[in-house]
């Protein structure tokens, strides 16, 4: 019931987010490195067998743990709208350091182990591992970083090893590997590296809760050596994971440029005289400065504008869906203007040019929300 309230939750938020995804497209690798924090778990023995404690009771109590080191890896896909899906899977180490129960030895014991003191060491190593399917949301926010979301489920090993109880002149060793159905939640953001297309840093956190009792066996260990010493019920546990990585996105389409270039030249070049003549401009994505193809097309429209009947030149700047409808406003406007001062660089007098933005409206090529279309990221210039 827990989980489905969990992912319904996750639906609802996700849905009023479409507009603004920040889209991965086909099959990506991730990787992550960092440190997990175990939350005390409850555990109690049973089926105690010690001939020489008759009236040896199982103890009931908390283990407790520092966290270590934590790495995870996936390999994904996305759809180009902001959704992904993957297949991964983590290892996770714990130390455990300490033993809370509510014990209250017989008496030969109690000189022994201190009396009613209920706080022990302990030592040993706590390992989680396994595979998890995870559901994931990127989203576009008009930063330079972009948050995602997600949910996962899966199956986790939780592996004890060396002594637990570890009580001054003996102690209670658990060992064995026992496994979970687990879920888990996903928070982080990832940084695209302009210099490496496909290629992202991300910073992520992760809740993963193992919802299933496991029974682990115990071994007794005194100075005549060990005594098996019946099993100890491990109860639901949970853990809160910090990581660093990176995700490779694969395949990463070509750069239109050649394309766009082409385009470009073949407006530029057009024999016939016309009223109003227009020159296009294209920009990488999320980007406003001029291109060396760009700088030759704004030369040709400035030149051609000293030689024709010009009286004004309209700039019109323009970008595709991908960003929110504030950003993509301020960037229209921002490529509209470095363009008019290229113009003016290349003498055309500022009086007779008119810069605007027009955002993401007024497509070149229809599409979608959060699409990155080569085509509409432009800037226009009209010679009246």
């Amino acid at each position: 019931m827990k989980l489905h309230f969990v992912l319904a939750a996750a639906t609802c938020l996700v849905a009023p987010l479409a507009a603004y995804a920040q889209p991965v497209t086909g099959p990506y690798v991730s990787l992550g490195a960092g440190t997990s924090i175990s939350n005390p778990f409850n555990y109690n023995y049973f089926d105690v067998q010690d001939p020489g404690v008759p009236t040896y009771q199982g103890p009931t109590g908390k283990f407790l743990s520092r966290p270590s080191y934590a790495g995870v890896g996936s390999v994904g896909y996305g759809f180009g709208n902001g959704f992904r899906v993957e297949l991964g899977g983590n290892f996770y180490r714990n130390t455990i350091h300490a033993d809370d129960n509510n014990y209250s030895p017989p008496v030969f014991a109690s000189a022994v182990m201190g009396g009613s003191s209920n706080h022990y060491r302990a030592t040993g190593g706590m390992d989680t591992y396994g595979p998890m399917v995870n559901v994931l949301y990127d989203m576009n926010v008009g930063l330079p970083v972009f948050p995602y979301i997600g949910a996962g489920v899966g199956y986790q090993w939780v592996k004890f090893s060396s002594h637990i109880n570890d009580f001054d002149s003996f102690s209670d060793s658990i060992n064995g590997t026992k496994g979970s159905f687990a879920y888990q939640l996903i928070a982080g953001v990832a940084y695209p590296l302009p210099m490496v297309p496909g290629l992202s840093l991300t910073a992520e956190y992760r809740f993963m809760q193992l919802t299933a009792n496991r029974n682990y066996s115990s071994t007794y260990y005194t100075s005549g050596g060990p005594v098996p010493n019946g099993k100890v019920r491990i109860g639901q546990q949970s853990s809160h994971t910090f990581l660093l990585g990176m995700r490779y996105q694969l395949f990463n389409p070509p750069p239109p440029a050649p394309a766009v270039a082409e385009t470009a030249a073949t407006v530029a070049a057009a024999p016939a005289p016309v009223p109003a003549k227009t020159y296009l401009v294209f920009f990488d994505w999320d980007k406003y400065n001029l291109t060396p193809r760009a700088t030759q097309i704004i030369a040709q429209a400035a030149s051609d504008s000293k030689t024709q009947s010009t009286t004004t030149i309209d700039v019109n700047g323009y970008t595709d869906t991908s960003g929110t409808p504030v950003y993509n406003q301020g960037l229209s406007i921002r490529r509209a203007k470095a363009v008019a001062a290229q113009l003016v660089t290349d003498g055309v007098p500022a009086s007779e040019i008119t810069a605007q933005g027009f955002g993401d409206t007024n497509l070149l090529v229809a599409t979608g929300p959060g699409v990155r279309e080569p085509q509409n990221r432009r800037v226009e210039i009209v010679l009246n």
